[in-house]
């Protein structure tokens, strides 16, 4: 049996090859290897580029994931519940002070208690951090807020303060002479004492 060679043509693949292994670009063993092996890349550096192609895009996948799982961490303390438990804490304290100072004050209780309008939105996600932080601010407040006010009651009182505190020292300042003197007149009479009794 003959093979018909008018149904052979050359491709341009073959012959793209075929001036591949005339100017030594390929060799014809590759070519085979390459064929045997079923292999994607034609040539080793082929190969060795697909493979540095693959490994990048694992890498930048890689780089992705932990770029997420870092702004997952980030908002961790937004709606993780063990960040928000600490928090949750400070909230029902201040809730039980603020109780505390409407069993006190009626007239706070009564305009507490009125409904205003729009004033229970919720809040966005993004500010819960900042509305936690506002808690803790208002908190801190309150705890010093009798002591400022304290400073601002003596603010009056102070100026009288003060000059009574002028008048004591110059009084002092007067003792203060009063008592070098008194200790310069000492010693000269302890040396007239000592010279008396060397002279004996």
């Amino acid at each position: 049996m003959q093979w018909d060679s008018s149904h052979l043509s050359v491709t341009p693949a073959v012959s793209f090859l075929s001036r591949c292994v005339a100017r030594e670009v390929l060799s014809q063993e590759e070519i085979d290897s390459a064929s045997s092996q079923l292999s994607p890349a034609f040539s080793s550096q082929l190969h060795t580029a697909e493979q540095q192609i693959k490994t990048q895009r694992q890498l930048e996948q890689l780089q992705l994931q932990t770029e997420l799982l870092q702004a997952e961490r980030r908002s961790a303390d937004v709606s993780h519940g063990f960040f928000l438990a600490p928090r949750f804490q400070v909230l029902q304290t201040f809730c039980a002070h603020l109780q505390h100072l409407l069993k006190e004050q009626s007239g706070l209780r009564r305009r507490l208690a009125r409904p205003l309008g729009r004033t229970n939105l919720p809040v966005r996600a993004h500010l819960h951090r900042s509305l936690v932080e506002l808690v803790q601010l208002l908190l801190d407040f309150m705890e010093t807020l009798e002591e400022k006010i304290d400073a601002v009651r003596r603010g009056p009182a102070l100026g009288e303060e003060l000059a009574q505190l002028d008048a004591a020292v110059t009084q002092l300042l007067a003792r203060v002479v009063e008592v070098e003197g008194l200790s310069n007149r000492v010693l000269q009479r302890s040396r007239v004492d000592t010279a008396q009794w060397d002279d004996l």
